[in-house]
């Protein structure tokens, strides 16, 4: 009884050992290569479980999804100008024909990889080659990318990979080259700084001048209506004056001479030498006498 138990047993192992092998899943981010005594038998696409003969035929997977190639260093090309540029890069590619794939390159992503930086590397050189440091900076850059996706995409084919994309990351001038790119730079900008202070100087001075002209001419006009008002007042006053006086001479002679009196002994220091007889003292006198005869 013991016994036939146990070969039960061994062979529910054995079966369960041989379906286990016999079973394999396939997921949706792979591709699937079934060998049969290292020939190729079938290649699977599609997720799921599936069966093969165990220790006759074995299974190797491939990715599906989009892989990307890197460049570690930026790669030194030649424009049209002969000057030397530094640029990074990556390509962005898949596997489509696993089969192929393969056969190419022994399934190798190492090789495929080396395949592709060096069709890729061989393209930009080429493109470069047409074009100036201005036009794979900015003007045609994004030409550049998908000729060259373009053509690396037909190389590629040949191994059975898809080129899905190739960018440009950076495009940079060596050392070298930057620091006397960026002297002549910074020599325009002083040009321009420059011609810019001088026609802000000279646009300055021309409206200070203008400014000053604008002073002077309203100086001048102030001074002019000054003057004008001024007269008119003194017109005014002097008929006002010629009016007042005109009913009385007399007085007028009078008031004068007390202005001038007013004026000639304004300090005790004061010297003037005259003829005790002179017009200029006659109302002195008067009033002199008049106080004579009030006194008396």
């Amino acid at each position: 009884m013991r016994t036939g138990l146990n070969v039960f047993a061994a062979a529910l192992v054995a079966i369960l050992g041989v379906l286990s092998a016999s079973i394999f899943t396939v997921d949706q981010r792979q591709y699937a290569i079934v060998f049969q005594l290292g020939e190729v038998r079938d290649v699977i696409a599609e997720p799921g479980l599936y069966l093969k003969w165990p220790m006759i035929q074995n299974v190797r997977y491939f990715d599906k999804r989009i892989l990307t190639l890197d460049s570690a260093e930026p790669e030194r090309f030649i424009t049209s100008e002969k000057k030397n540029v530094l640029v990074d890069s990556y390509v962005k590619w898949r596997i489509i024909d696993p089969k192929l794939y393969y056969v190419s390159v022994s399934g190798d992503e190492a090789r495929a990889r080396t395949r592709l930086s060096q069709t890729v590397n061989a393209g930009l050189r080429e493109e470069f080659g047409k074009r100036t440091v201005h036009d794979v900076v900015s003007g045609e850059r994004d030409q550049i990318m998908e000729q060259m996706r373009q053509k690396a995409d037909l190389d590629a084919r040949k191994i059975g990979v898809q080129i899905v994309d190739v960018r440009v990351k950076r495009v940079d001038l060596p050392l070298e080259v930057s620091e006397s790119v960026y002297r002549r730079m910074e020599a325009e900008r002083k040009r321009v700084a420059n011609e810019l202070r001088s026609q802000g100087a000279a646009e300055s001075e021309k409206i200070r001048a203008d400014a000053d002209r604008q002073r002077e001419v309203i100086i001048a006009e102030a001074y002019r209506d000054a003057q004008k008002v001024k007269g008119e007042g003194d017109a005014k006053a002097s008929a006002i004056y010629a009016q007042a006086f005109s009913a009385n001479p007399e007085f007028y002679a009078f008031y004068r001479s007390l202005e001038a009196y007013s004026g000639a002994f304004r300090n005790k220091s004061d010297v003037m030498v005259v003829e005790p007889n002179s017009e200029f003292f006659k109302y002195m006198k008067s009033i002199g006498k008049g106080g004579a005869k009030a006194g008396k």
